[in-house]
């Protein structure tokens, strides 16, 4: 099997992601890419096939000493959600594009969160409320123990044994 570079892997994934994972024009998709260098973002209505709102780490605005790492993330990131937020856009679908979730990607959804996208009524973001369930109590089942078992199969094993070697000593002694 031949070798596969780090970015054919990402991609994979990133195709496997995109099967599951749709922009509507009620809940567009926010896609994220990432470089070495650079962070870049879009959101996206896959429905019209249409970028509504971007940013980038290359913007006059946006650029600076901090473009590519976690800070210029959290820049990056706020600015989409004021973008998005002006264009009337409160909810959208994160895509992260194949990336881990984990640092630069991490810093720039939460920055999204934090600036106001997926705000719920309630001010906490991307929760939903959760039904207390009445607990039933639980039944308690007699505990098996393993190692009687291991021990009896062992036992069982070794009388067999010695059955079969008093049978064949028993059928010598007949003839």
């Amino acid at each position: 099997m031949a070798r596969r570079s780090r970015a054919d892997i990402r991609r994979a994934i990133h195709s496997r992601i995109r099967k599951k994972v749709r922009g509507t024009s009620e809940r567009p998709r926010l896609a994220v890419y990432r470089s070495t260098k650079h962070i870049y973002v879009q959101v996206i209505d896959d429905d019209k096939g249409a970028t509504l709102v971007s940013a980038s780490s290359l913007e006059k605005d946006l650029k600076g000493n901090n473009s590519g790492n976690i800070d210029g993330a959290k820049a990056i990131g706020k600015a989409i959600a004021e973008r998005a937020i002006k264009e009337g856009i409160n909810q959208v679908v994160y895509d992260r594009g194949g990336y881990i979730y984990h640092g630069r990607v991490k810093a720039l959804l939460d920055a999204t969160r934090e600036a106001g996208l997926n705000k719920q009524s309630n001010g906490k973001a991307d929760e939903t409320p959760v039904e207390k369930v009445k607990e039933e109590p639980k039944k308690e089942k007699p505990k098996k123990k393993k190692k009687a078992k291991k021990e009896d199969k062992k036992a069982n094993t070794k009388k067999e044994k010695v059955e079969k070697s008093d049978d064949s000593k028993e059928g010598n002694n007949e003839e």
